[in-house]
């Protein structure tokens, strides 16, 4: 497979590059309350939002509850109901301080506290709430300090460690700004850790350990663009020669800040910790399209099975029904069909495979074969008569309509309905229903990988993917602008890999690979720019979901939709 990228400007973003915390605003917010518990209110905001130590704005005011302010709260926090009897709403407050914050890091000292009045405030008020990074100064504080060095990590005992030049006198703007002056403390303390960023900052309240986090610095190496990377450990394999063993492998539409998640908390699977930690480095293979970067991870995964990766490590593992040739042919499940078999499929496993055969058994007659001799009923020699029919019927459904098949149960399930064996009557309606997605997966990817030649393009990522597939196969992707599209599309066509069609009408690739290209083709927006050969379904391979139900409850066959 050829990849082809007409060239275009590109910058990286400044996500990804990291906000430093020298250029970062901060919105340090404090409330006071009528209380903890669920049915609290608030009853003053104060915010203070800075800059690299600067100020570069305040933000106050009182919020009138709906309920009375208990006397002990009063009494803490100097707040009375007489003061906010004539306080605006928080209808009024909220929308405001929400445009306040906009943009900044939310900082609060119990930042669950705060944060959690003010989300709570939000719903009630059918305003969506911005989810900003939000960094709590009791957590900090308790990752930073020595233990020791502070009894406790109130505000109070932070702020007189600090030597904060506002005391927190449990008012909302003066605690603010004391929260602000240990923020800045902490961060000094931060910074000599080798904390620069916010996402820095973020790992270290969210206790990722040192050694992971150290290793964040080889997702630096990766584009800002779609394709696939892989984990790998560097050894030696039982002879003492040099061995690179393939840990894990993926894809993404940025390689930089998918590799980068792996050394962040938003990474919580224990077997990726664990490939991680292992790990000696990571690379990648910067891809044109999406498209091709989900094929070329399908493709290396494949080649070196990785052991961390679960999907898409069976592709070539797949199981088939066919059926034998003679006078009484079977079904016989198998994982290598011959080219001139006639077979059907494909199913992730055996009993898969033999649910698919007992329906057709069921509607039609035609008996299964198994591999053992000791399976009862295996060896039984059918009776002549409509056997030969069953077949054809059988024939007429894999080759493309499967009316009959869904058909077929209705008797027995309105029979069943009638006994109130509801559960076996699911069973069958299940084994029914699967068989149809059979057929649709079967005959949409038989179908293309019958089709010499396409080449088509589809708007991505401001550009437009171009793909050149062959036999069900990826041979070329490219990306280019609206104008390029014809030029980049004939060259990628001359550059592209050259591909045999496979025996017995199977996809060149991978089956899973045909269904990703399907999806693509059947994406929005796909424009075709040549065809060799015909891409074309049977028209009763797959119907829509109102068509299925009805000739699996009522049998009629008539009708076409």
């Amino acid at each position: 497979m050829t990849s082809i990228h007409a060239p275009g400007p590109s910058q990286p973003s400044f996500e990804d590059l990291g906000r430093h915390l020298r250029v970062t605003t901060f919105c340090v917010v404090d409330l006071e309350t009528t209380g903890a518990g669920p049915d609290s209110e608030i009853t003053e905001i104060g915010a203070v939002k800075v800059c690299g130590g600067e100020p570069l704005g305040e933000f106050q005011t009182l919020v009138r509850p709906s309920v009375p302010i208990p006397a002990m709260i009063q009494v803490l926090t100097g707040i009375t109901d007489a003061m906010v009897a004539t306080a605006p709403s928080p209808a009024e407050v909220i929308p405001e301080f929400v445009q306040f914050a906009d943009g900044c890091v939310l900082v609060a000292h119990n930042a669950p506290f705060d944060v959690g009045f003010l989300k709570r405030a939000c719903g009630q008020l059918g305003i969506r709430w911005p989810n900003p990074v939000v960094v709590d100064t009791v957590t900090l504080a308790r990752r930073v300090l020595p233990k020791g060095e502070v009894i406790n990590c109130k505000l109070g005992t932070l702020a007189a460690h600090f030597r904060a030049t506002t005391r927190p006198d449990h008012r909302a703007l003066s605690d603010a700004h004391a929260t602000v002056e240990v923020l800045h403390a902490l961060l000094e303390r931060t910074g000599r850790l080798g904390i620069d960023t916010v996402e820095d900052l973020r790992e270290l309240l969210l206790h990722v350990p040192p050694e992971r986090r150290a290793k964040r610095v080889w997702a630096k190496q990766l584009p800002e663009a779609p394709g696939i990377y892989w984990f790998e450990r560097e050894g030696r394999d039982a002879n003492g020669s040099p061995h690179t063993e393939v840990l894990y492998v993926g894809k993404s539409r940025n390689l930089r800040k998918r590799v980068a998640s792996y050394f962040s908390a938003a990474e919580q699977r224990t077997r990726i910790h664990e490939m991680v930690r292992v790990a000696t480095g990571v690379r990648g293979i910067e891809c044109a399209t999406d498209l091709e970067a989900q094929v070329r991870e399908l493709r290396m995964i494949a080649a070196r099975s990785p052991r961390y990766n679960q999907r898409s490590r069976n592709q070539h593992r797949l199981w088939w029904l066919k059926l034998t040739s003679g006078s009484f042919p079977r079904l016989v499940a198998t994982r290598t069909p011959s080219p001139g078999d006639l077979f059907w499929g494909p199913f992730p496993g055996l009993a898969a495979a033999r649910e698919s055969a007992r329906a057709f058994r069921d509607a039609f007659g035609v008996l299964e074969r198994r591999h053992h001799r000791s399976s009862r009923g295996s060896w039984v020699i059918p009776e002549p008569e409509g056997y030969e029919t069953g077949v054809e019927r059988l024939r007429n459904a894999w080759l493309g309509d499967v009316r009959e098949l869904l058909a077929s149960a209705s008797p027995r399930l309105a029979e069943l309905v009638a006994q109130e064996h509801f559960e076996e009557a699911g069973e069958l309606t299940d084994r029914l229903l699967a068989a149809h997605q059979t057929s649709r997966r079967f005959h949409r990817v038989h179908s293309l990988a019958g089709c010499p030649e396409l080449v088509a393009a589809a708007p991505e990522h401001g550009e437009w993917a171009v793909h050149v597939i062959r036999f069900g196969k990826l041979a070329g992707a490219a990306r280019a602008r609206t104008a390029q599209v014809p030029e980049t599309a004939e060259a990628t066509r001359e550059l592209s890999e050259t591909v045999k069609e496979a025996p017995g009408g199977l996809p060149a690739g991978s089956f899973e690979e045909a269904e990703r290209i399907a999806d693509w083709l059947e994406s929005p927006g796909v424009r075709f720019l040549d065809t060799v050969g015909d891409w074309a379904w049977p028209a009763h391979c797959a119907l829509d979901q109102e068509r299925v139900t009805e000739l699996i409850t009522t049998g009629v066959v008539g009708r076409s939709r």
